[in-house]
């Protein structure tokens, strides 16, 4: 059984595989960084491994999904797969030092790009002030090859608008009305999961609990594979690290493509 078997989002093997031949490290001179995806998964698929390393070394994250993934699991009615799956997402971000997580209750599978999604996510970003904001991949497809999910490109496109929105106290001007002043702290924006990626983290100490993080999502796992849980898991996971790790220094890592702001 596939991930698209199972009805739920599929992740080429190759999601991550740069086409540059070196990798940058990621800045290192922040605190604080948000993450915004659409679905519970999207994170533990694109980058814990990065996470973790980075929550290690005493800096905040704090995930925002757009969704509760409701709509993921064909065998699972929407009223119970959602709940399901924000437990399974929070016990998720825990593995990997994450204690915020926060959902904009938008609908699975019908996310819409426009100035209510941006004006969630910048909400989230003045709430949280963070200095790096990531994201999911963006673009219409993965790496050319498979053709990417409408919330993924909803979500991530909305990201990248809203980190700009945020610093704009005449966008969404209620938000200041609300308490939510505007923050023009936002530097990067990182992009997981990218085709062109342009820089990278080490997850030499972060992988085994980025295995961890996902295995996590065991309901969402069983639907989509007859794989062993933690086989698929690790061999996915470890799979994309190493190959990213082959233009990185020969380290396993975390592709981003970066975005200065």
């Amino acid at each position: 059984m596939t991930k698209r078997d199972a009805g739920v989002t599929d992740y080429p093997s190759g999601m991550t595989e740069p086409t540059n031949p070196q990798l940058q490290p990621m800045p290192e001179d922040w605190r604080r960084a948000l993450a915004v995806v659409a679905h519970p998964d999207d994170l533990e698929y694109g980058c814990s491994a990065a996470v973790a390393a980075w929550t290690d070394g005493g800096r905040e994250v704090v995930y925002v999904l757009a969704t509760r993934g409701e709509a993921g699991i064909d065998t699972i009615a929407p009223a119970e797969c959602g709940p399901l799956r924000e437990r399974e997402q929070r016990a998720s971000a825990a593995v990997v030092g994450v204690s915020t997580v926060e959902f904009l209750d938008h609908r699975d599978g019908v996310v819409a790009y426009g100035p209510a999604l941006r004006r969630d996510i910048a909400a989230a970003i003045r709430r949280h002030r963070p200095e790096l904001v990531i994201t999911l991949n963006h673009r219409d497809t993965w790496g050319g090859v498979a053709w990417n999910t409408p919330d993924h490109v909803a979500v991530g496109r909305a990201t990248l608008d809203a980190a700009g929105d945020a610093g704009n106290r005449w966008i969404f001007p209620e938000l200041a009305e609300q308490g939510l002043e505007p923050w023009n702290g936002v530097r990067w924006v990182a992009v997981a999961g990218s085709s062109t990626p342009t820089h990278a983290v080490d997850a030499s100490a972060g992988l085994e609990r980025a295995v961890g993080s996902l295995l996590e999502h065991r309901a969402y796992i069983e639907a989509l594979t007859d794989e062993e849980p933690e086989t698929y898991v690790r061999g996915f996971l470890t799979g994309v690290a190493h190959s990213v790790g082959e233009r990185f220094g020969g380290r396993p890592a975390v592709a981003f493509e970066l975005f200065n702001r």
